[in-house]
């Protein structure tokens, strides 16, 4: 199993780590990873590896057979199993995911209603809602959602077990992806604090400590997708 570096401080920029083995496909597996693999409608990082003077460009990370396999983004060579390598992640771009990630839970909170599918990206993120109408006012909506990210709410995460989601299905906003279990227990990301709490729900990806950080975002148009979904795209300004 990798160890999850960006689950313990998704502000981590630059880790050491060993290589593990190599994929048939080509892909560079470390038995700690900087790097968030594709999943849960987040992108995969990116960014390098180095050892010695070599050095090898990230395309992206994803999951494989129970850990995470990096992508080269070229074909310079793979690091050696067995070598020390240093991680360094395209932080902006990390960042930025980790801004819009956050956005779009408040997004569900501003609307609430059944999510059946979205989609985080370095500029923009889109969540589609279970949406029969289309809302009669989107300015009040993007404003809504400006002012909890102006409230600087933190952004914590706690664990529970299997069992505990089990029985409160009403955690799991999502009805195209359901939270991974099987392994004892899930991540829960709140947003607030437990007495004044604004969101919490099961989420494996990263996202920034404080609301604030997100920064300001606007909302684009709200597209009809299917009988009764809507899709709505936010960005950051």
């Amino acid at each position: 199993m990798t160890e999850l570096l960006f689950r313990a401080d998704p502000y981590l920029t630059r880790a050491e780590a060993e290589v593990t083995g190599h994929t048939p496909e080509g892909g560079v597996m470390l038995g700690a990873s900087l790097f968030y693999p594709t999943g849960g409608g987040q992108p995969g990082d990116s960014g390098w590896l180095e050892w010695g003077a070599h050095r090898m460009a990230v395309a992206t990370a994803v999951k494989h057979e129970g850990g995470v396999a990096l992508v080269p983004g070229d074909l310079t060579g793979l690091p050696p199993i067995g070598v020390r390598v240093t991680q360094v992640l395209d932080w902006e771009r990390r960042h930025r995911h980790m801004r819009v990630h956050t956005a779009l839970h408040l997004l569900s909170v501003v609307i609430p209603l059944p999510v059946t599918g979205g989609q985080i990206g370095a500029e923009r993120g889109r969540l589609d809602f279970d949406m029969p109408e289309p809302p009669e006012d989107v300015a009040e909506i993007e404003d809504r959602l400006n002012r909890l990210i102006d409230q600087d709410l933190a952004v914590t995460e706690s664990w529970i077990t299997d069992e505990e989601l089990a029985a409160n299905p009403g955690l799991v906003k999502t009805m195209s992806v359901r939270p991974p279990v099987g392994q004892g227990r899930v991540r829960l990301v709140r947003i607030g604090t437990p007495e004044l709490q604004i969101d919490l729900q099961p989420c494996g990806g990263t996202h920034v400590a404080r609301t604030a950080e997100i920064g300001r975002v606007a909302l684009g148009k709200i597209e009809k997708k299917g009988r009764q979904n809507r899709r709505v795209t936010l960005e950051l300004v």
